[in-house]
């Protein structure tokens, strides 16, 4: 009997993707359309750009999908999609796209979870299930720790009052005039800088529990950088200030992160820790993390660094749905959740190419 396949979409912030994937859990093709270039002269995500740019790239994206997996439309077994959480208007590309295809193949519709799926990806081609754990999700939308007893039952167990923690790499790259997004643009510039320049705060670490805030510290960084409200503060960030403050707030950033992960296993008593999201490609997080567990004798899951940031393959999570007789009817609605999106600053005189 053939290998099962189905197809998986992934709109829900600023990435157009399509996956094929085996029900034996092999990516057969695995598709980004990337839209950095469209946001960063905002430095941040803008939704109504985000939206039109799934509209045009959906279609291309999902054939490009089939085409690399010598996949035929009739050999999909299940279409499945990402319903939340996520900007309103991207998802709902996504899930009319896959409601479409669906409804005219007479196959299953399965709605994913966006973080279920960032979790989900840490055990992505190992043999071994990955489950129970705390599954830690740390993003430019979230930052959220969960109790995970299987690969369909995640419980939240704290999360971000404020920004998210990739939202504060963006904010603070836009502060110290380096280019979106801001976590690769921070990690680069701290490489030639002293993480000890500067003492910056490690917020909430002082208090009892699980939740996060970053926004003191991203505040921190601006007064650093430019000096405190008033006639005299700066506009710009002097150069020479740059890496240091990078370095030193990443250095912060990720304290925070490793001693609030540390806490959550021993609150649950798991002995692994599943990291995925954006963030978690960044290698002194990447570190920390290792080093933690590994002095805590717990096993530790980073999702590969191609399936950190928003993928469809990931969606692989719907094969575990479907062995549960799990499926959606075409009048699913997606919803959006909680999503963090910086807002835009004032546009450069470079005006930002869309796709219309």
């Amino acid at each position: 009997m053939q290998n099962r396949r189905l197809l998986a979409i992934e709109s829900s912030c600023d990435e157009t993707a399509a996956a094929v994937i085996s029900e034996d859990g092999q990516v057969l093709a695995n598709i980004v359309a990337s839209q950095h270039e469209l946001h960063q002269d905002f430095g941040g995500v803008v939704p109504e750009i985000a939206s039109r740019a799934h509209v045009a790239r959906i279609l291309p994206t999902i054939k490009s999908a089939l085409k690399e997996s010598s996949t035929a439309t009739g050999d999909l077994h299940a279409v499945a999609v990402t319903s939340e959480p996520g900007l309103v208007g991207s998802l709902l590309v996504g899930l009319t796209a896959a409601k479409t295809l669906a409804m005219s193949l007479d196959i299953p519709l399965v709605t994913v979870n966006h973080i279920d799926a960032h979790i989900y990806a840490c055990g992505m081609g190992q043999k071994t299930s990955v489950f129970p754990s705390v599954g830690f999700v740390i993003s430019g939308g979230h930052t959220n720790l969960y109790d995970c007893q299987s690969a369909t039952n995640f419980k939240m167990i704290g999360g971000t009052t404020d920004d998210a923690a990739g939202e504060a790499f963006d904010k603070v790259a836009r502060i110290l005039g380096l280019p979106y997004p801001g976590g690769p643009s921070i990690q680069k510039a701290a490489e030639s800088g002293d993480p000890k320049a500067w003492t910056l705060p490690r917020p909430m670490l002082k208090k009892p529990g699980l939740d996060f805030s970053f926004s003191g510290l991203k505040t921190a960084v601006l007064y650093a950088a430019r000096g405190v409200p008033g006639p005299n503060q700066l506009t710009t960030t002097p150069q020479d200030r740059v890496s240091d403050l990078a370095a030193s707030f990443q250095t912060a950033a990720v304290d925070v992160l490793v001693k609030k992960a540390q806490r959550a296993l021993k609150a649950t008593g798991h002995r692994r820790l599943c990291v995925g999201g954006g963030v978690a490609a960044n290698r002194l997080l990447r570190e920390g993390l290792t080093r933690m567990c590994h002095s805590a004798k717990v096993a530790i899951s980073i999702a590969p660094m191609e399936l950190c940031t928003d993928n469809a393959a990931m969606a692989a999570i719907a094969w575990e749905h479907l062995r549960h007789g799990k499926t959606a009817q075409l009048d699913a609605d997606v919803l959006a959740g909680l999503i963090r999106v910086p807002a835009p600053h004032t546009r450069t005189k470079r005006k930002p190419k869309t796709d219309s």
